[in-house]
């Protein structure tokens, strides 16, 4: 199992219907949901923050720059 962690949820996550600590089978759909994740925040949200893909053992972390 893979795990798709939002490191810090800003106001702009709590408030879409994204959910944080998903548990994905493979490492390719982890990797694809949580581009897709980064894609959407990047794109949607407020802009007040950016955020960006880090690996981390059997996680993706998605952080704040």
């Amino acid at each position: 199992m893979f795990q798709i962690i939002v490191e810090k949820e800003c106001g702009c996550f709590r408030r879409s219907d994204m959910q944080n600590n998903i548990e994905v089978a493979s490492k390719d759909e982890a990797l694809t949901k949580a581009l897709d994740m980064v894609n959407t925040m990047n794109g949607e949200f407020c802009q007040k923050h950016s955020f960006k893909l880090e690996e981390a053992g059997n996680a993706f972390v998605i952080k704040m720059d």
